[in-house]
């Protein structure tokens, strides 16, 4: 009188493991895309600023990440000197220069 009837539930069909399989596919497709989007094209452009940096000369005239222009007076191994002015060098590190620009650029 107070117990209700209990049943039984039935078995799940055969082939239950592709429907767990297709749940993650949007998950590796979000990921596919935020690599091609987001991660690849970041590493690329790490990579050319370590080229520019590694390229740099004496008298290349460049870009400081603080907006600084200047000619550059010396080079060292992890160290750039940079001159703004007549006389006037500011020692800065190699990976602070973030362009080169063309020759001319930068006149005095």
């Amino acid at each position: 009188m107070f117990i209700s009837e209990a049943f039984a539930q039935t078995a799940p069909a055969a082939g239950g493991d592709t429907g767990g399989l297709m749940s993650l596919l949007p998950l590796v497709l979000m990921f596919v895309v935020l690599y091609f989007i987001m991660i690849r094209p970041q590493m690329k452009r790490q990579k050319e600023h370590k080229s520019m940096i590694e390229a740099l000369a004496k008298g290349d005239e460049v870009v400081t990440s603080g907006g600084l222009i200047g000619r550059i007076a010396k080079l060292g191994d992890s160290f750039v000197h940079v001159e703004v002015a007549n006389g006037v060098e500011l020692q800065v590190q190699r990976s602070a220069v973030i362009q080169v620009l063309p020759k001319g650029t930068y006149g005095k």
